[in-house]
């Protein structure tokens, strides 16, 4: 047996405590047994602690007590004795405690209120009652007040006070009108808690004089009224028709319409309000707002959840209603009301305090004398409560002394008690918020052992079930319990019965063998007894012949068997049910002793038929389905299952085989194949059959193996192509003797759960395999490699045993025995196990970190002593992090990396580290409980690598003889960059690569002007960073020289630019080169390595929305031509804006931006076309007249009268300078186009190839006039359009307001002359009045610009001749 350990003296001495007072209160609830012994006094019923009585009643005050002797009862009132005696008005009920105060002979209720205090006493002790408040109920008059009508405006906000009158308790207020019909509430009026009506908007429909407030006194009965208050309510129709009436036509003033309005709450007030509620009780919190409309409640819990199950909103949502609440819901509770127009809120902060309540409350405690025992009292709350201790109700500091007892806090320890030492104790826990009172005796008897079963008392049970027989007994001290078999029988021992605290002996396998005469013994210090009962095992009742599954036709006759075996001394019922109910009320159907029978069966018969047997002691049953066919038509061969075989019988009977033979039952027209053998243990697992063997179809014999203590009966199955046909009647069972077990318990494990155990576990025998009763295990076990014996303990059939204060983490052998009533199985064989795992206690030792490269590096480090690992050794885990970039010095959000190393190694490699930074790390041992300490954090640098590749080339300014290169540094430098490596050839038309020049680059330059190229050449670029370890990876790009020879332009896309939104970018660009060419663009990650994506652009456009993109990414970017060899333009960055959070508002959504930008574009486009006509005014000038000479119609004024816009003037170089001086003179319009950086870039643009196609040659001049004219014609009919649309919202807006017309006049007519092409020199300066002094409508515009658009293809249907073209005209031609 397992060896006894120690325990401390302390600790013994308070087991031995706990152990007597559980048993002292296992006082059994006889009642000849409690009138017998002395007991004292226990309050049994009491009045509540705020008692609120009628005054109109008499006063009944409740004390009831229990004790022996019978207890005298004596009251307090209000702290001092309360002499009933004197007092003709109260009596006492008899043999009662209970006060009765007559107040009907014309006592007012309230000369009794006060405090009362109950108490019950006898010989052995004093009990207290809590402390009773009397306090009589009150219903007081509502106060004269008088109310003024309230008159509201539609829509306003309205509360109508109650102001109840104060009464005990509080008043139920509701709201009704003088025909006692309540007032209709909803989310726009409603009732406050305090009972105020609440309008949040009043409607016309709110007018009424009879609001009327209710209270409701429910302790008297009675109903208070307040005085009606009326309300008018003026809408806002009834109001404009007042005034109408009252002021004159001219008058255009009237009351303005119901404004709607935004919530406002109405109660509580401000942002903030706090409440406190006790544990227990209901919360509620309430909201209600006024605002148009109607605002909606919704309430949420700051960093938290509403309880569920316990939250319910009440009032229209208005009030939040939290039902048993508990300390977990303090916090901070908002309300939010909201409308279409916004919303407000309250924060109502919650804290919830709590009246004490208990946790342990103290126990009556039966002792004897010399025994020890405990009372504790504990008690919780907020804030915690203080506790007090009496003794028969008076304060235990001044009661007198009792050696026995010593009172530690919350806790009076007895010891060594006498009879003296009975009392009754009071412990009281209180704080600010109430209190609790308990009471709770020390009864110290000394009692001889009684038995309180009856004598000679019956059990019966059924065999192979449990069967326990009482034994309830009292003594003091308690008695000690022994059970024998006989009436002079050995007494009972072992695993077979399992002995209960309270007496009762559990057989847990009762055999018939069981039966028998039972005698209970129980014994103390003072006295012996001893009963005696009877135990009988019966037969279990069984089906021997179960209804079968049938199919049968209609209008035939249907039979279910049901057969049973059951003990002699049992009677049996036996109740036929259809579909788990009763039997049909029919004649058809028939019950009789071992059958039921269905005659004329028809379609409703269909349905499950169980058979329920029924004894006083147990029940079986089975069932059957019948199915209800028709008839077939026609006689056919029927495949089917076969019928079950027949005559089972055994022969051969040994102990370990027998021989089973069997008949087989019909084939139905399909050959068996085979027969399949069950067998059902009716001893372990009766009903439950289990494989056994299968043999051909031509075989009806076979030898079966067997086990010991197996009650085995067999069934056989036969098989055929169709299917398994329904089992065989069970054979006669046989029953196997019992031996040794076989075998021993397999998967045998120790692993300790704690520091300080093992836990062995098995994977236990089935009951087949225990060969024989009372199956049990002897556990064994030792220290291993320690000079000890082994530990034994035999358990009962369970599967684990814990073996408690073993040293942390030690081998252990272990080894468990399977044994019976017959003996042990064969000798085990060992098992290593180990106790429990705790932490590691040492670091590892001696790190050292070896650099190998730029991103890897190698760990070392001691092996940590086995014994100080105190589990199994896992492995080791390296924690690692980058402290800072050596080449940025920025730090970032340490991320700490984990490696582990299984096994005991000491050396691993850190992967994927960052070059040139500086890194920490530390080791850490690992064991199945968890980590250890680490080891002190070791620092190590990675050298410089290589760069990651520039972050962007691009390729701006081409000229004849260079190119622009800028660049981005790279975005992982690696290291120090000491310059850049640019490395270039020249690409001909086969795409064939020229010599390649390589240029070193300062690592602090972001540009260069390459120079000395040649022209009209395309060039690739490899471009790359360096440090000190060698060259990054290289980005490539390819760019074009601009020619220098007169031929039609090489196509180029050029200035591509970027507007980047969150998931979206606009792209745009400029193009030159021959028309209809298809665009394209292409896109991907900046740095990433990915296949550019490709997007093609619809038409000639010169601009792109890419979508679908990520926010906040960088991204490259370039623009393609389809066709033109592979041409595309240079790349160009930008970066996606950051995601915004959904509830930030888009700006550029809302109304009031979207007008305003409208506005100003259009004061925008208006100026322009101001800023155009004179910009364009001048009158004749020589090139002029020179061009008038010339009968072309392009560059042949456009007159005014035509409708037209005005005319395209060609500019030669003294023209140019002439203007130059024009622009100067006129001043701010001028001035104003050329600071724009758009006019600035056009002039630019268009000086530079006024330059180039001077030097281009004539041949050059006329195809770019040919072009030019094209574009031209192109331009003016846009521009025809965009005119068009001016008009159309200048029309709109001379609609929609005078004001505006008169404000901008000057402006609209302006737009209007430039339209309708009037400048110097025209009608005007001919003496006509010009359009601009006269109203120029819409309809005058419209017709004007019809006009122009339908003269357009007579201007563009000649073909202008360019031949006979001044080289300035030709070169204005080419600027236009």
């Amino acid at each position: 047996m397992m060896k006894e350990k120690s325990i401390s003296a302390s600790k013994a001495s308070l087991v031995f405590f706990l152990c007597q007072m559980i048993s002292a209160l296992d006082v059994p609830l006889d009642s000849k047994l409690l009138e017998e012994l002395s007991q004292p006094p226990t309050i049994t019923q009491q009045s509540p602690k705020d008692y609120i009585v009628d005054p109109r009643e008499n006063i009944v005050i409740q004390c009831e007590a229990k004790g022996k002797p019978p207890p005298s009862f004596s009251w307090t009132r209000n702290g001092t004795h309360f002499d009933i005696d004197k007092d003709a008005q109260v009596t006492m009920k008899p043999n009662s405690g209970t006060l009765v105060v007559n107040i009907m002979n014309g006592v007012k209720a309230e000369a009794y209120e006060g405090v009362y205090q109950c108490t019950a006493r006898n010989e052995r002790g004093a009990a207290i009652s809590n402390n009773i408040v009397i306090r009589p109920s009150r219903s007081p008059l509502w106060t004269k007040e008088k109310l003024e009508p309230n008159h509201v405006r539609e829509g306003d906000s309205l509360v109508l006070n109650c102001r109840p009158p104060v009464g005990l308790p509080p008043p139920i207020i509701f709201w009704m009108d003088n025909a006692f019909q309540r007032l209709p509430q909803s989310e726009r009026v409603s009732q406050g808690l305090n009972g105020d009506l609440y309008f949040s908007n009043v409607q016309p429909e709110d007018t009424r004089e009879d609001y009327i407030c209710y209270a409701r006194f429910n302790h008297t009965q009675t109903i208070q009224q307040k005085q009606p208050i009326s309300v008018k309510v003026f809408s806002m129709d009834s109001l404009n028709d007042t005034i109408a009436a009252n002021l004159s036509d001219t008058d255009i003033y009237g009351a303005k319409p119901v404004t709607e309005r935004p919530p406002v709450l109405l109660t509580p007030t401000g942002s903030t309000s706090n409440k406190v509620e006790l544990r227990g009780n209901v919360l509620l919190l309430e909201c209600i707002a006024a605002g148009l409309p109607t605002p909606v409640i919704r309430w949420i819990k700051e960093g938290g959840e509403l309880p569920a199950n316990r939250t319910f909103f009440e009032n229209f949502k208005k009030t939040l209603k939290i039902i048993d609440v508990s300390e977990a819901d303090s916090g901070n509770y908002k309300c939010t009301a909201r409308n279409t127009l916004g919303s407000t809120h309250h924060v109502i902060s919650v804290t919830v305090k709590a009246a004490p309540y208990w946790i342990t409350a103290p126990r009556n405690l039966v002792l004897s004398p010399g025994e020890d025992g405990t009372l504790i009292c504990r008690a919780n709350g907020n804030p915690k409560p203080s506790i007090s201790w009496l003794t028969n109700g008076v304060p235990i500091a001044i009661a007198p002394e009792d050696p026995s007892r010593k009172v530690d806090g919350d806790t009076i320890i007895f010891s060594a008690v006498q009879e003296r030492s009975s009392a009754v104790y009071q412990c009281n826990a209180s704080n600010e918020y109430g209190y609790l009172l308990a009471n709770a005796f020390v009864n110290v008897l000394a009692e001889p052992p009684r038995i309180l079963t009856p004598a000679n008392k019956l059990y019966q049970v059924i065999a192979d079930s449990p069967a326990l027989i009482d034994c309830a007994y009292f003594g003091s001290p308690k008695p000690e319990i022994e059970w024998f078999r006989g009436v002079k029988g050995s007494i009972l021992r072992g695993n077979e019965y399992v002995f209960h605290d309270n007496g009762t002996l559990e057989i847990p396998v009762a055999q018939k063998d069981s039966t028998g005469t039972y005698t209970c013994v129980a014994r103390n210090k003072l006295g012996k007894t001893q009963n005696e009962v009877q135990l009988e095992v019966k037969d279990p009742t069984m089906i021997i012949k179960q209804p079968q599954y049938k199919v049968i036709q209609r209008s035939a006759q249907a039979s279910f068997e049901c057969v049973i075996k059951h003990d002699p001394t049992l009677i049996p019922t036996v109740i036929w049910l259809k579909d788990n109910n009763e039997l049909p009320d029919d004649e058809r159907f028939l019950v009789g002793k071992d059958n039921l029978t269905i005659m004329n069966v028809t379609d409703k018969d269909d349905g499950t038929y169980t058979c329920i047997v029924n004894t006083t002691l147990d029940s079986v049953s089975a069932s059957a389905v019948l199915t209800v066919v028709a008839a077939p038509p026609t006689p056919a061969i029927i495949y089917a299952r076969p019928n079950p075989p027949l005559d089972l019988e055994l022969t051969g009977q040994l102990e370990r085989s027998i021989e089973l033979s069997w008949v087989p039952g019909e084939e139905n027209n399909s050959p068996i194949t085979n027969f399949v053998i069950e067998y059902e243990d009716g001893l372990h697992e009766p009903g439950v059959w289990h494989y056994q063997t299968e043999v051909p179809g031509s075989q009806t014999t076979v030898q079966l193996k067997l086990s010991p203590y197996v009650n085995y009966s067999f069934r056989v199955i036969a098989v055929n192509e169709i299917g398994r046909s329904q089992p065989s009647e069970p054979s006669e069972q046989y029953l196997t003797k019992s031996a040794n077990p076989d075998e021993n318990p397999s998967n045998v494990q120790g692993i300790g759960s704690e520091p300080d155990n093992l836990v062995i576990t098995w994977e236990s025998l089935k009951g087949f395999q225990s060969n024989g009763p009372g199956l049990q295990y002897k556990v064994s076990w030792r220290q291993k490699d320690v000079d000890d014996e082994w530990t034994s303990v035999v358990v009962a059939n369970v599967s684990k045993y814990i073996v408690s204060g073993t040293p942390t983490f030690v081998p252990y052998e272990i080894k468990v025995q399977a044994l019976n009533d017959l003996g042990y199985a064969p000798e085990p064989s060992e098992v290593i196990g180990h106790s429990g795992e705790d932490l590691p206690m040492v670091a590892p030792g001696n790190v050292q970190v070896h650099v190998i490269n730029s991103t890897l590096a190698k760990v070392h480090w001691d092996p940590v002593p086995l014994k100080s690992v105190r589990g199994h050794l896992q492995g080791y885990k390296v924690y690692y992090w980058k402290v800072q970039s050596l080449s940025r010095r920025s730090k970032r959000h340490v991320e700490k990396k984990i490696l582990t190393f299984r096994g005991n190694k000491t050396f691993g490699m850190l992967p994927g580290l960052e070059p040139y930074s500086s890194y920490k790390l530390n080791v850490r041992v690992v064991n199945g409980k968890g980590e250890g300490p680490a080891s002190p954090d070791k620092v190590f640098k990675t050298p410089e690598g290589v760069p990651s590749p520039p972050s962007f080339l691009k390729i701006t300014n081409p000229t004849l003889d260079s190119l622009t290169l800028e660049w981005g540094s790279p975005t992982h430098p690696n290291g120090v960059l000491t310059s850049y490596i640019l490395k270039f050839q020249p690409i001909n038309n086969t795409h064939e690569l020229g010599p390649l020049v390589e240029i070193r680059i300062p690592a602090n330059e972001s540009s260069l002007i390459l120079k000395n190229l040649n022209y009209s050449t395309r060039y690739k670029f490899y471009f790359n960073a360096q440090t000190s370890v060698g060259s990054g990876s290289q980005i490539t790009e390819e760019a074009v020289t601009i020619m220098d020879e007169v031929q039609p332009l090489y196509p180029r896309i050029r200035n591509v630019t970027t507007a980047a939104a969150e998931t979206y970018a606009n792209i745009s660009w400029e193009y030159e080169g021959p028309d209809h060419a298809n665009f394209y663009v292409e896109y991907g990650v900046a740095g990433s390595k990915e296949d550019w994506k490709k997007e093609i652009v619809n038409g000639s456009r010169s601009f792109f929305v890419l979508k679908g993109l990520t926010p906040g990414t960088a991204y490259k970017v370039r623009v393609g031509a389809e066709g033109l060899s592979g041409f595309r333009s240079s790349e160009d960055l930008f970066e996606t804006g950051p995601a915004m959070a959904s509830r930030q508002v888009d700006i550029a959504t809302q109304g009031w931006f979207i007008g305003l930008m409208c506005a100003v574009a259009l004061l925008i486009l208006i100026l322009l076309i101001v800023c155009f006509i004179r910009r364009n005014k001048g009158g004749k000038y020589p090139v002029k007249e020179k061009e008038d000479a010339h009968a072309d119609p392009e560059i042949q004024p456009m007159k005014e009268d035509d409708g037209t816009f005005g005319e395209y003037r060609s500019m030669s170089a003294w023209t140019g300078k002439k203007m130059d001086k024009e622009k100067k003179r006129k001043g701010s319009c001028a001035s104003s186009s050329e600071a724009d950086p758009v006019f600035t870039k056009a002039k630019s643009v268009r000086s530079d190839r006024s330059n180039f196609f001077k030097r281009s040659g004539d041949q050059y001049s006329n195809i770019r006039s040919e072009t030019s004219y094209t574009r031209r014609k192109a331009r003016q009919s846009s521009e025809l359009r965009r005119a068009s649309s001016v008009s159309a919202s200048l029309c709109q807006e001379e609609k929609k307001s005078d004001k505006w017309i008169y404000r901008h006049g000057s402006r609209r007519h302006a737009s209007e002359q430039q339209i309708m092409g009037l400048d110097e020199g025209s009608n005007s300066q001919a003496g006509h009045p010009p359009p601009f002094h006269q109203p120029l409508s819409c309809n005058s515009v419209r017709g004007s610009l019809a006009r122009q658009h339908s003269s357009l293809p007579h201007r563009f249907s000649q073909t202008p001749d360019y031949s006979s073209d001044s080289e300035d005209t030709q070169s204005s031609n080419h600027r236009k």
